[in-house]
């Protein structure tokens, strides 16, 4: 999630754990200090886009690892602040705090290594947006109310509330994977991988991806669309390809098993302006993604470049501002816009 969030939720679950053995405010400081410090890894410099991407959400979001940072980091924190008698709590709350981070981060759609040392396998869920408001501002409120009033009780409900939100935006995600399973069986067309997660900002649109080995088909769905007449589906997808040659061709070059691998199959290639880009397609809609990645020339030698291949880089495209927010709004409450594209 954003760093706002995770400041939220560190502040509110250090205020909760610690209550009023400690300064309200002191424990609110920590925790969202502690919320976050697993992000810290983005500051790390690894050369090459495709490795920033799939390094980030690694050893600093291992549960294991922050499992033993925690306690030693409450201990300290303890001792900074000359509170030996509370070193225990701190020590929970500490760890609370850090272990909660990567757990909110599995929610999202980005892959969460959550299980490092053992595996570097990308955990993600996928039932929230990356920022939410209406995850963080009850955090936020009852943060400030708690602060305000002194009365821990607004900070468990707002613990309460956005952690039920979460809860609420994965059974829409099963709510909207079985519709789309249904359209795309409807349509004739045979998935091999679903994904399904929400747009920006809300909970009530989703996207659908339906992955084959040839194309991908891109579809929305909003909570608040009319019933589909009888014999239609609730989702009608547009088709695009995936560059199944390109994939084939340069499947040696290091890039593109990686990022098949983090992005659990949604990907595709193309070459466009004399390059070849290798596309993660959970983030962001065609044809605007977060993680474009600019392989080499397009008339290179697949086997030459993998053979000494240069550091990768990175473009990232949003949909235009002025073409994007209207369609969202109205998209979201249930009008059959088309995507701008």
């Amino acid at each position: 999630m954003d760093t706002v969030s995770q400041i939220a939720l560190g502040a509110s679950v250090a205020v909760a754990v610690m209550g009023r053995r400690t300064a309200l405010w002191k424990s609110a400081v920590v925790g969202g200090a502690l919320g976050t410090l697993p992000d810290l890894d983005v500051v790390v410099d690894y050369g090459d886009a495709v490795l920033e991407m799939v390094l980030h959400r690694a050893d600093s979001h291992s549960l294991f690892y922050l499992t033993l940072l925690g306690p030693l980091l409450g201990f300290v924190i303890a001792h900074l602040l000359g509170d030996a008698a509370h070193r225990r709590r701190w020590a929970l709350a500490a760890w609370l705090v850090l272990f909660t981070h990567p757990l909110l981060d599995l929610m999202t759609v980005y892959g969460t290594q959550l299980l490092r040392p053992f595996t570097d396998h990308p955990f993600a869920i996928g039932s929230v947006f990356v920022i939410d408001p209406l995850y963080t501002l009850p955090l936020l409120a009852s943060l400030v109310g708690t602060l305000a009033t002194g009365r821990t009780r607004a900070n468990a409900v707002g613990l309460l509330l956005a952690t039920a939100y979460l809860g609420w935006g994965a059974a829409v995600q099963q709510h909207v994977t079985a519709t789309a399973q249904a359209a795309l069986r409807a349509q004739g067309i045979a998935a091999e991988r679903l994904l399904v997660t929400p747009t920006a900002f809300n909970s009530v649109l989703w996207r659908v991806v339906a992955v084959t080995p040839e194309e991908f088909h891109e579809g929305f769905y909003s909570l608040f669309d009319a019933p589909p007449a009888a014999g239609a589906p609730a989702i009608r997808f547009d088709r695009f390809a995936r560059g199944a040659d390109l994939i084939e061709r340069w499947q040696g070059h290091w890039a593109v098993p990686r990022i098949a691998a983090f992005s659990h199959g949604f990907y595709k290639m193309r070459e466009e302006h004399g390059r070849v880009w290798l596309t993660d397609l959970r983030m962001g809609q065609e044809p605007y993604y977060s993680f474009d990645f600019d392989l080499a020339a397009a008339d290179a030698d697949p086997a030459a470049v993998a053979a000494d291949p240069a550091p990768v880089g990175r473009i990232g495209l949003r949909v235009p501002f002025e073409r994007g927010l209207p369609w969202l709004g109205r998209r979201l409450l249930g009008e059959p816009l088309p995507p701008p594209r």
